[in-house]
Protein backbone atom coordinates (compact mmCIF):
# COMPACT_ATOMS: atom_id res chain seq x y z
CA UNK A 1 0.00 0.00 0.00
CA UNK A 2 1.27 3.49 -0.89
CA UNK A 3 1.49 6.49 1.36
CA UNK A 4 1.76 9.80 -0.48
CA UNK A 5 1.08 13.50 0.06
CA UNK A 6 0.62 15.01 -3.37
CA UNK A 7 1.04 18.75 -3.61
CA UNK A 8 -1.84 20.49 -5.35
CA UNK A 9 -1.08 22.18 -8.65
CA UNK A 10 -2.70 25.55 -9.28
CA UNK A 11 -4.00 27.24 -12.41
CA UNK A 12 -4.52 30.94 -11.60
CA UNK A 13 -6.70 33.44 -13.43
CA UNK A 14 -7.15 37.19 -13.17
CA UNK A 15 -9.91 37.31 -10.52
CA UNK A 16 -9.18 39.18 -7.29
CA UNK A 17 -10.47 38.01 -3.91
CA UNK A 18 -13.96 39.01 -2.88
CA UNK A 19 -14.26 42.29 -1.00
CA UNK A 20 -16.23 42.14 2.25
CA UNK A 21 -19.80 43.35 1.92
CA UNK A 22 -20.31 44.14 5.59
CA UNK A 23 -17.34 46.14 6.82
CA UNK A 24 -18.57 46.36 10.41
CA UNK A 25 -18.82 42.59 10.80
CA UNK A 26 -15.54 42.04 8.95
CA UNK A 27 -13.76 44.44 11.31
CA UNK A 28 -15.28 42.67 14.32
CA UNK A 29 -14.24 39.26 12.96
CA UNK A 30 -10.66 40.43 12.47
CA UNK A 31 -10.52 42.04 15.91
CA UNK A 32 -11.85 38.98 17.76
CA UNK A 33 -9.53 36.65 15.86
CA UNK A 34 -6.50 38.77 16.76
CA UNK A 35 -7.61 38.98 20.38
CA UNK A 36 -8.32 35.25 20.63
CA UNK A 37 -4.97 34.39 19.04
CA UNK A 38 -3.22 36.32 21.80
CA UNK A 39 -5.29 34.74 24.58
CA UNK A 40 -3.19 32.58 26.88
CA UNK A 41 -5.05 29.82 28.66
CA UNK A 42 -4.25 29.25 32.31
CA UNK A 43 -1.89 26.35 32.95
CA UNK A 44 -2.85 26.09 36.66
CA UNK A 45 0.80 25.40 37.48
CA UNK A 46 1.75 26.85 40.85
CA UNK A 47 4.96 28.22 39.34
CA UNK A 48 2.91 30.59 37.15
CA UNK A 49 0.91 32.07 40.02
CA UNK A 50 1.71 35.46 41.49
CA UNK A 51 2.45 35.61 45.22
CA UNK A 52 -0.90 37.31 45.81
CA UNK A 53 -2.68 34.53 43.88
CA UNK A 54 -0.90 31.81 45.88
CA UNK A 55 -1.95 33.55 49.09
CA UNK A 56 -5.54 33.78 47.88
CA UNK A 57 -5.55 30.06 47.04
CA UNK A 58 -4.28 29.12 50.52
CA UNK A 59 -6.85 31.43 52.13
CA UNK A 60 -9.57 29.85 50.00
CA UNK A 61 -8.55 26.34 51.12
CA UNK A 62 -8.54 27.42 54.76
CA UNK A 63 -12.05 28.85 54.50
CA UNK A 64 -13.29 25.72 52.74
CA UNK A 65 -11.92 23.48 55.51
CA UNK A 66 -13.64 25.58 58.16
CA UNK A 67 -17.02 25.37 56.42
CA UNK A 68 -16.71 21.79 55.14
CA UNK A 69 -19.23 20.44 57.65
CA UNK A 70 -21.96 22.39 55.89
CA UNK A 71 -21.54 20.38 52.68
CA UNK A 72 -20.74 16.94 54.11
CA UNK A 73 -23.03 14.33 55.66
CA UNK A 74 -20.16 13.08 57.82
CA UNK A 75 -18.97 15.82 60.19
CA UNK A 76 -16.16 13.62 61.57
CA UNK A 77 -14.64 13.03 58.14
CA UNK A 78 -16.03 15.83 55.95
CA UNK A 79 -15.98 15.25 52.22
CA UNK A 80 -16.58 18.01 49.66
CA UNK A 81 -16.28 17.33 45.94
CA UNK A 82 -17.34 18.81 42.62
CA UNK A 83 -17.01 17.23 39.14
CA UNK A 84 -15.61 14.15 40.85
CA UNK A 85 -12.73 16.09 42.38
CA UNK A 86 -12.35 15.97 46.20
CA UNK A 87 -11.66 19.50 47.38
CA UNK A 88 -10.21 18.46 50.75
CA UNK A 89 -7.20 16.24 51.39
CA UNK A 90 -4.51 17.67 49.14
CA UNK A 91 -5.55 16.33 45.71
CA UNK A 92 -3.72 18.43 43.08
CA UNK A 93 -6.90 18.55 41.02
CA UNK A 94 -8.55 20.52 43.83
CA UNK A 95 -6.21 23.45 43.15
CA UNK A 96 -7.39 23.57 39.55
CA UNK A 97 -11.05 23.65 40.61
CA UNK A 98 -10.50 26.27 43.30
CA UNK A 99 -8.46 28.44 40.96
CA UNK A 100 -11.36 28.42 38.49
CA UNK A 101 -13.63 29.93 41.14
CA UNK A 102 -10.95 32.41 42.17
CA UNK A 103 -10.30 33.57 38.61
CA UNK A 104 -14.04 33.97 38.03
CA UNK A 105 -14.06 36.43 40.94
CA UNK A 106 -10.72 38.14 40.24
CA UNK A 107 -9.10 36.35 43.21
CA UNK A 108 -11.47 37.92 45.73
CA UNK A 109 -11.55 35.03 48.19
CA UNK A 110 -14.79 35.92 49.90
CA UNK A 111 -16.62 36.24 46.58
CA UNK A 112 -15.09 32.99 45.27
CA UNK A 113 -16.18 31.19 48.46
CA UNK A 114 -19.72 32.51 48.08
CA UNK A 115 -19.76 31.33 44.46
CA UNK A 116 -18.53 27.86 45.40
CA UNK A 117 -21.09 27.55 48.19
CA UNK A 118 -23.93 28.48 45.85
CA UNK A 119 -22.61 26.06 43.23
CA UNK A 120 -22.49 23.18 45.73
CA UNK A 121 -26.00 24.00 46.95
CA UNK A 122 -27.28 24.12 43.37
CA UNK A 123 -25.63 20.81 42.43
CA UNK A 124 -27.22 19.13 45.45
CA UNK A 125 -30.66 20.56 44.68
CA UNK A 126 -30.36 19.88 40.93
CA UNK A 127 -28.97 16.38 41.62
CA UNK A 128 -26.24 17.01 39.10
CA UNK A 129 -23.91 14.22 40.22
CA UNK A 130 -26.30 11.58 38.91
CA UNK A 131 -27.43 13.38 35.79
CA UNK A 132 -25.25 11.40 33.36
CA UNK A 133 -27.21 8.23 34.16
CA UNK A 134 -30.58 9.77 33.36
CA UNK A 135 -32.51 9.20 30.13
CA UNK A 136 -34.07 12.60 29.49
CA UNK A 137 -35.29 11.83 26.01
CA UNK A 138 -34.53 14.40 23.32
CA UNK A 139 -33.01 11.77 21.05
CA UNK A 140 -33.93 13.97 18.11
CA UNK A 141 -31.75 16.77 19.53
CA UNK A 142 -28.60 14.68 20.00
CA UNK A 143 -25.94 15.64 17.49
CA UNK A 144 -28.10 18.58 16.36
CA UNK A 145 -28.73 21.13 19.13
CA UNK A 146 -25.97 20.58 21.70
CA UNK A 147 -23.33 17.86 21.51
CA UNK A 148 -19.68 17.05 22.15
CA UNK A 149 -17.72 16.29 18.99
CA UNK A 150 -14.01 15.47 18.97
CA UNK A 151 -11.17 17.83 20.03
CA UNK A 152 -9.31 20.93 18.91
CA UNK A 153 -5.62 21.03 17.97
CA UNK A 154 -4.62 21.48 21.63
CA UNK A 155 -6.73 18.60 22.91
CA UNK A 156 -9.72 20.58 24.22
CA UNK A 157 -13.05 18.78 23.82
CA UNK A 158 -15.38 20.73 21.55
CA UNK A 159 -19.05 21.40 22.30
CA UNK A 160 -21.31 22.50 19.44
CA UNK A 161 -24.52 24.46 19.97
CA UNK A 162 -27.05 25.09 17.19
CA UNK A 163 -30.60 26.22 17.93
CA UNK A 164 -31.81 26.87 14.38
CA UNK A 165 -33.98 23.73 14.53
CA UNK A 166 -36.31 25.61 16.89
CA UNK A 167 -37.32 27.96 14.12
CA UNK A 168 -39.79 25.20 13.34
CA UNK A 169 -42.82 25.95 15.55
CA UNK A 170 -43.75 22.30 15.99
CA UNK A 171 -40.27 21.47 17.27
CA UNK A 172 -40.25 24.57 19.46
CA UNK A 173 -43.58 23.66 21.08
CA UNK A 174 -42.44 20.08 21.57
CA UNK A 175 -39.38 21.17 23.58
CA UNK A 176 -40.42 24.49 25.14
CA UNK A 177 -44.22 24.24 25.10
CA UNK A 178 -44.65 24.60 28.86
CA UNK A 179 -42.68 25.13 32.06
CA UNK A 180 -42.09 21.42 32.67
CA UNK A 181 -40.72 20.91 29.16
CA UNK A 182 -38.39 23.87 29.59
CA UNK A 183 -37.08 22.46 32.88
CA UNK A 184 -36.43 19.10 31.24
CA UNK A 185 -34.57 20.78 28.38
CA UNK A 186 -32.38 22.75 30.81
CA UNK A 187 -31.60 19.51 32.61
CA UNK A 188 -30.67 17.88 29.30
CA UNK A 189 -28.45 20.85 28.40
CA UNK A 190 -26.65 20.55 31.73
CA UNK A 191 -26.24 16.83 31.04
CA UNK A 192 -24.46 17.61 27.75
CA UNK A 193 -22.12 20.01 29.53
CA UNK A 194 -21.35 17.48 32.25
CA UNK A 195 -20.40 14.96 29.54
CA UNK A 196 -17.87 17.48 28.25
CA UNK A 197 -16.52 18.20 31.72
CA UNK A 198 -15.95 14.45 32.19
CA UNK A 199 -13.36 14.75 29.40
CA UNK A 200 -11.29 17.38 31.24
CA UNK A 201 -8.16 16.49 33.20
CA UNK A 202 -8.42 18.93 36.11
CA UNK A 203 -4.65 18.74 36.44
CA UNK A 204 -2.02 21.48 36.37
CA UNK A 205 -0.67 21.69 32.83
CA UNK A 206 -3.48 19.49 31.51
CA UNK A 207 -6.60 20.15 29.46
CA UNK A 208 -8.90 21.91 31.90
CA UNK A 209 -11.42 23.65 29.67
CA UNK A 210 -13.34 23.13 26.45
CA UNK A 211 -14.10 24.90 23.20
CA UNK A 212 -17.64 26.05 22.48
CA UNK A 213 -18.88 26.54 18.92
CA UNK A 214 -22.23 28.34 18.72
CA UNK A 215 -24.08 28.33 15.40
CA UNK A 216 -26.34 31.38 15.03
CA UNK A 217 -27.87 30.33 11.71
CA UNK A 218 -31.69 30.58 11.80
CA UNK A 219 -31.61 30.94 15.58
CA UNK A 220 -35.01 32.29 16.76
CA UNK A 221 -33.70 34.88 19.21
CA UNK A 222 -37.00 36.14 20.59
CA UNK A 223 -38.55 32.73 21.17
CA UNK A 224 -35.43 31.36 22.87
CA UNK A 225 -34.85 34.41 25.06
CA UNK A 226 -36.09 32.72 28.27
CA UNK A 227 -34.25 29.43 27.66
CA UNK A 228 -31.05 31.19 26.59
CA UNK A 229 -31.12 33.44 29.63
CA UNK A 230 -31.55 30.51 32.02
CA UNK A 231 -28.82 28.45 30.33
CA UNK A 232 -26.41 31.39 30.41
CA UNK A 233 -27.18 32.06 34.08
CA UNK A 234 -26.72 28.41 35.07
CA UNK A 235 -23.41 28.12 33.27
CA UNK A 236 -21.99 31.43 34.49
CA UNK A 237 -22.91 30.75 38.10
CA UNK A 238 -21.90 27.10 38.33
CA UNK A 239 -19.26 26.37 35.68
CA UNK A 240 -16.53 29.02 36.02
CA UNK A 241 -13.63 29.15 33.57
CA UNK A 242 -14.77 26.05 31.69
CA UNK A 243 -14.49 27.62 28.22
CA UNK A 244 -11.08 28.30 26.69
CA UNK A 245 -12.52 29.75 23.49
CA UNK A 246 -16.02 30.54 22.24
CA UNK A 247 -16.47 30.53 18.48
CA UNK A 248 -19.62 32.03 16.93
CA UNK A 249 -20.31 30.79 13.39
CA UNK A 250 -22.85 31.70 10.72
CA UNK A 251 -23.05 35.11 12.32
CA UNK A 252 -25.62 37.46 10.69
CA UNK A 253 -24.45 40.84 9.39
CA UNK A 254 -26.19 42.74 12.20
CA UNK A 255 -24.33 40.83 14.94
CA UNK A 256 -21.70 43.59 15.16
CA UNK A 257 -24.40 46.00 16.36
CA UNK A 258 -25.64 43.52 18.98
CA UNK A 259 -22.07 42.86 20.09
CA UNK A 260 -21.37 46.57 20.51
CA UNK A 261 -24.33 46.76 22.91
CA UNK A 262 -23.27 44.01 25.31
CA UNK A 263 -19.50 44.34 24.84
CA UNK A 264 -19.09 47.06 27.54
CA UNK A 265 -20.47 44.61 30.12
CA UNK A 266 -17.89 41.93 29.33
CA UNK A 267 -14.42 41.73 30.82
CA UNK A 268 -11.44 41.92 28.48
CA UNK A 269 -10.59 38.36 29.51
CA UNK A 270 -14.02 37.15 28.37
CA UNK A 271 -13.89 39.08 25.10
CA UNK A 272 -10.42 37.70 24.36
CA UNK A 273 -11.95 34.21 24.17
CA UNK A 274 -14.42 35.18 21.41
CA UNK A 275 -14.00 34.33 17.73
CA UNK A 276 -16.63 35.39 15.19
CA UNK A 277 -17.19 33.92 11.72
CA UNK A 278 -19.82 34.82 9.17
CA UNK A 279 -21.50 32.19 7.00
CA UNK A 280 -18.91 31.93 4.22
CA UNK A 281 -15.97 31.83 6.66
CA UNK A 282 -17.02 28.95 8.91
CA UNK A 283 -14.59 26.27 7.70
CA UNK A 284 -11.73 28.73 7.35
CA UNK A 285 -12.23 29.89 10.95
CA UNK A 286 -12.69 26.44 12.47
CA UNK A 287 -9.60 25.10 10.68
CA UNK A 288 -7.49 27.63 12.60
CA UNK A 289 -8.33 25.81 15.82
CA UNK A 290 -9.60 22.34 14.86
CA UNK A 291 -8.10 19.92 12.35
CA UNK A 292 -10.43 19.31 9.35
CA UNK A 293 -10.75 15.60 10.09
CA UNK A 294 -12.26 16.59 13.47
CA UNK A 295 -14.63 19.29 12.17
CA UNK A 296 -18.22 18.05 11.61
CA UNK A 297 -19.26 17.71 7.98
CA UNK A 298 -21.98 20.34 8.35
CA UNK A 299 -19.29 22.93 9.11
CA UNK A 300 -16.99 22.09 6.22
CA UNK A 301 -15.02 19.26 7.83
CA UNK A 302 -14.62 15.52 7.26
CA UNK A 303 -15.93 14.18 10.58
CA UNK A 304 -19.21 12.29 10.70
CA UNK A 305 -20.80 11.32 14.00
CA UNK A 306 -20.51 7.61 13.21
CA UNK A 307 -16.77 8.04 12.62
CA UNK A 308 -16.21 8.91 16.28
CA UNK A 309 -16.82 5.29 17.27
CA UNK A 310 -13.98 4.07 15.03
CA UNK A 311 -11.11 5.61 17.02
CA UNK A 312 -8.87 8.55 16.12
CA UNK A 313 -9.64 10.10 12.75
CA UNK A 314 -7.21 9.59 9.88
CA UNK A 315 -5.32 12.88 9.36
CA UNK A 316 -6.25 15.10 6.44
CA UNK A 317 -4.15 17.58 4.50
CA UNK A 318 -5.28 21.20 4.30
CA UNK A 319 -4.87 23.52 1.34
CA UNK A 320 -6.46 26.69 0.00
CA UNK A 321 -7.88 27.69 -3.37
CA UNK A 322 -7.68 31.31 -4.41
CA UNK A 323 -10.48 33.05 -6.22
CA UNK A 324 -10.25 32.41 -9.96
CA UNK A 325 -8.01 29.37 -9.51
CA UNK A 326 -8.09 25.71 -10.51
CA UNK A 327 -6.40 23.10 -8.33
CA UNK A 328 -5.45 19.57 -9.37
CA UNK A 329 -4.59 17.00 -6.71
CA UNK A 330 -2.53 14.24 -8.28
CA UNK A 331 -2.22 10.95 -6.39
CA UNK A 332 0.47 9.00 -8.18
CA UNK A 333 1.97 5.55 -7.90
CA UNK A 334 -1.31 3.62 -7.93
CA UNK A 335 -0.67 0.04 -8.99
CA UNK A 336 -2.94 -2.18 -11.03
CA UNK A 337 -5.31 -4.12 -8.78
CA UNK A 338 -5.21 -1.46 -6.05
CA UNK A 339 -8.23 0.43 -4.76
CA UNK A 340 -7.97 4.08 -3.80
CA UNK A 341 -10.43 5.64 -1.33
CA UNK A 342 -10.56 9.40 -0.83
CA UNK A 343 -12.37 12.14 1.06
CA UNK A 344 -12.43 15.76 -0.09
CA UNK A 345 -14.20 18.86 1.18
CA UNK A 346 -14.07 22.55 0.32
CA UNK A 347 -15.49 25.09 2.75
CA UNK A 348 -18.61 26.65 1.22
CA UNK A 349 -18.04 24.78 -2.08
CA UNK A 350 -19.77 26.80 -4.90
CA UNK A 351 -17.31 25.46 -7.46
CA UNK A 352 -16.81 22.57 -9.87
CA UNK A 353 -15.35 19.21 -8.92
CA UNK A 354 -14.38 16.15 -10.90
CA UNK A 355 -12.08 13.10 -10.72
CA UNK A 356 -10.28 11.04 -13.35
CA UNK A 357 -7.83 8.17 -13.49
CA UNK A 358 -4.86 8.63 -15.83
CA UNK A 359 -3.04 5.35 -16.74
CA UNK A 360 0.75 5.37 -17.08
CA UNK A 361 0.81 3.25 -20.21
CA UNK A 362 0.87 5.05 -23.53
CA UNK A 363 -2.24 4.47 -25.57
CA UNK A 364 -4.44 3.85 -22.50
CA UNK A 365 -7.48 6.05 -22.11
CA UNK A 366 -8.16 8.43 -19.24
CA UNK A 367 -11.15 7.25 -17.20
CA UNK A 368 -13.71 9.75 -15.90
CA UNK A 369 -14.23 8.50 -12.35
CA UNK A 370 -16.53 11.38 -11.42
CA UNK A 371 -17.78 13.71 -14.11
CA UNK A 372 -17.20 17.38 -13.39
CA UNK A 373 -20.17 18.79 -11.49
CA UNK A 374 -21.19 21.86 -9.51
CA UNK A 375 -20.82 21.58 -5.73
CA UNK A 376 -23.01 23.97 -3.76
CA UNK A 377 -22.76 25.37 -0.24
CA UNK A 378 -24.93 22.71 1.38
CA UNK A 379 -23.05 19.74 -0.06
CA UNK A 380 -21.16 17.46 2.30
CA UNK A 381 -17.69 16.05 1.66
CA UNK A 382 -16.89 13.74 -1.23
CA UNK A 383 -16.31 10.12 -0.20
CA UNK A 384 -15.52 7.78 -3.08
CA UNK A 385 -13.34 4.91 -4.22
CA UNK A 386 -11.90 3.55 -7.47
CA UNK A 387 -10.45 0.14 -8.32
CA UNK A 388 -7.54 0.56 -10.74
CA UNK A 389 -6.98 -2.14 -13.32
CA UNK A 390 -3.58 -0.76 -14.36
CA UNK A 391 -0.83 1.51 -13.05
CA UNK A 392 -1.59 5.21 -13.04
CA UNK A 393 -2.63 8.23 -11.03
CA UNK A 394 -5.86 9.73 -9.74
CA UNK A 395 -6.45 13.42 -10.43
CA UNK A 396 -8.98 15.38 -8.38
CA UNK A 397 -9.90 18.69 -10.02
CA UNK A 398 -11.32 21.65 -8.09
CA UNK A 399 -12.31 24.60 -10.28
CA UNK A 400 -12.85 27.88 -8.41
CA UNK A 401 -12.34 30.05 -11.51
CA UNK A 402 -15.85 31.56 -11.39
CA UNK A 403 -15.46 32.77 -7.82
CA UNK A 404 -13.44 35.65 -6.43
CA UNK A 405 -13.33 34.23 -2.93
CA UNK A 406 -10.50 32.22 -1.41
CA UNK A 407 -11.64 28.88 0.03
CA UNK A 408 -10.08 26.38 2.40
CA UNK A 409 -10.15 22.68 1.65
CA UNK A 410 -9.01 19.34 3.02
CA UNK A 411 -8.51 15.84 1.67
CA UNK A 412 -7.17 12.43 2.64
CA UNK A 413 -6.86 9.10 0.93
CA UNK A 414 -5.66 5.55 1.31
CA UNK A 415 -4.56 3.05 -1.30
CA UNK A 416 -5.44 -0.58 -0.67
CA UNK A 417 -3.36 -3.17 -2.42
CA UNK A 418 -4.71 -6.66 -2.78
CA UNK A 419 -2.49 -8.02 -0.01
CA UNK A 420 -2.38 -5.14 2.53
CA UNK A 421 -4.00 -1.85 3.51
CA UNK A 422 -2.00 1.11 4.72
CA UNK A 423 -3.50 4.58 5.36
CA UNK A 424 -2.22 7.48 3.31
Amino acid sequence: MDMQSPAPTHSPSSHSEEAPAKKGLKALMDATLRSSSSFKEDSYLSSTLKDSEKKALEDFKSRLHKSADRFSADSKAPHVSVWGVPLLGGDERADVVLLKFLRARDFRVQDAMAMLEKCLDWRKEFKTDGILDEDLGFKELEGVVAYMHSYDKEGHPVCYNAYGVFKDKEMYDKVFGDEEKLKRFLRWRVQVLEKGINLLHFKPGGVNSMIQVTDLKNMPKRELRVASSQILSLFQDNYPEMVARKIFVNVPWYFSMIYSMFSPFLTQRTKSKFVIARENNVAETLYKFIRPENVPVQYGGLSRTEDLQAGPAKPASEFSIKGGEKVHLEIEGIEGGATIVWDLVVGGWELEYGAEFVPNAEGSYTIAVEKCRKMVAGDGPIHNSFAAKEHGKLVLSIDNSLSRRKKVAAYRYLVRRSSSSVPA
